[in-house]
């Protein structure tokens, strides 16, 4: 069994009771506990992987929910800092009646994150490096600290997986500075997963095919695009298709493409040799679908996290 980490931020986020409004017209608030990676280290944990967090949350109460958190899912955190000088992260989430969200960061000790937070013995372990952060690309020192072990991960010949996780509300008046961030870690990358708006922006392509090309010449083996409703575009060097997802009824979207990435990466690290699985066209395209599966049921409940899964729901649409 391979060991998977998640670099990124692990946050709080709170989520708007009132309906159908935009966060300037909410006013209660639910805790949860949210964070891209750490959505895909729950997932990966929850179906049979070896999941390790690392990034960093402040010495405070919400802190250490948030460690408590990852306990509870089975994920490792050894690599979890605790900053005593900033607080936690925090994202303020609202939904609209068809579940997409309206938010913003109140941003804190993610972006401290350091080399010197990691000690070398606990990267040598690890088998598959996954980089999913909404806001690691967006300034030193975690900016540095990121693509220091994207790098790491590709000289080692370790497997690295990349989703830009693009937030306009993170970027906006600096998506050129984004474009540039994503494709520098896009070349130390053997899986990218992206969404389809994310494609046509980091490659200007409107074509699918032609955007997902580009991304391939970054040097890419592997490149899924998820589509929603409409299932993952997966494409490899040697075949292209759609992979059908399920109709459900969407609550919440949040942590959607994490769940899709995690359930994927679960799969990946029971096998031995990663290649021969990206190659294999069948056994790809069965671990893809029980990965919109996954995406697909997470999207019926509030919250990344606490919206995952068993293996019992996702079999009851597998088995169909």
């Amino acid at each position: 069994m391979s060991k998977v980490a998640c670099i990124g931020e692990l946050l709080i986020d709170f989520f708007c009771q009132d309906v159908d409004v935009k966060l300037m017209e909410g006013n209660h608030f639910i805790k949860r506990a949210g964070g891209a990676p750490a959505n895909v280290c729950s997932v990966v944990s929850a179906f049979g992987g070896e999941a390790y967090f690392g990034g960093k949350v402040g010495d405070d109460a919400f802190g250490h929910f948030l460690e408590a958190t990852l306990h509870e899912q089975g994920v490792h955190t050894k690599m979890l800092k605790k900053d005593p000088d900033h607080h936690t992260t925090f994202a303020f989430v609202s939904l609209d009646a068809t579940g997409e969200r309206d938010f913003t960061f109140a941003r804190g000790a993610d972006q401290y994150y350091t080399l010197d937070d990691i000690a070398e013995d606990q990267l040598e372990e690890i088998n598959i490096l996954h980089f999913g952060s909404a806001t690691a690309l967006l300034s030193d020192p975690f900016r540095k600290t990121y693509l220091a072990l994207m790098e790491h991960g590709h000289n080692r010949n370790k497997f690295v997986s990349f989703d830009p996780n693009y937030r306009g509300d993170l970027w906006q008046g600096k998506t050129a500075a984004f474009i540039t961030w994503v494709t520098q870690c896009c070349k130390k990358a053997n899986l990218v997963k992206v969404s389809e708006d994310e494609l046509a922006l980091i490659t200007n392509q409107s074509d699918l095919s032609r955007g997902v090309d580009v991304i391939h010449q970054l040097g890419v083996e592997v490149v899924m695009v998820t589509l929603g409703a409409k299932g993952t575009y997966v494409s490899t060097q040697s075949f292209n298709r759609i992979v059908k997802s399920i109709n459900i009824k969407s609550i919440d979207s949040t942590g959607a493409g994490d769940a899709f990435i995690g359930a994927l990466l679960s799969r990946l690290a029971k096998e031995s040799k990663y290649s021969d699985v990206l190659m294999d066209e069948e056994l790809l395209v069965d671990y893809v679908m029980f990965s919109n599966v996954v995406a697909a049921l997470v999207c019926t409940k509030l919250g990344g996290i606490d919206s995952i899964p068993t293996y019992d729901d996702v079999n009851q649409y597998l088995l169909k």
